[in-house]
């Protein structure tokens, strides 16, 4: 059974000057989200990106997945903590998400580094989020045992 999540983006003016706002309407994350083209260049407090965004759904898929792998293997984790880093940059001229790096540490009982290793780059690799950014340059993967 397919499962639609809905999300919409309002934008005004030109990319320079301009401002929108961002509805995961779906679900309870927020109603509506400012965001603008300046957070990208710039940092900006209180200003979203899309790529912060992109960042906040590989996380939460990559954790999510590597509960079920390491489920499949009969293993449960304490805590799984992913964190990712979505580089925004100008590539052949094209504005362009160059790089993801996900950075995991998770607390698994009884799961050597190397046994994890394996599964965390099996879950890189397999999420439903990297799969669907197979296009992205590049997606790196730092993973830990607490």
């Amino acid at each position: 059974m397919a499962n639609i999540s809905v999300a919409s983006a309002h934008w005004e003016d030109s990319l320079e000057e301009g401002f929108g706002t961002i509805s995961a309407e779906s679900s309870q994350l927020f109603t509506e989200a400012p965001y603008n083209f300046k957070a990208r260049a710039e940092s900006q407090v209180h200003i979203t990106t899309p790529e912060e965004l992109l960042g906040a759904a590989h996380a939460a898929c990559f954790s999510q997945a590597l509960a079920l792998f390491l489920g499949e293997k009969k293993l449960v984790a304490k805590s799984i903590d992913t964190t990712v880093e979505v580089t925004f940059d100008i590539v052949d001229g094209a504005p362009t998400v160059a790089k993801i790096h996900l950075k995991n540490v998770s607390d698994i009982p009884g799961l050597s580094q190397a046994d994890f290793a394996e599964i965390a780059e099996y879950t890189k690799n397999n999420c439903p989020v990297s799969r669907a950014l197979a296009g992205v340059q590049e997606i790196s993967l730092e993973a830990h045992l607490a």
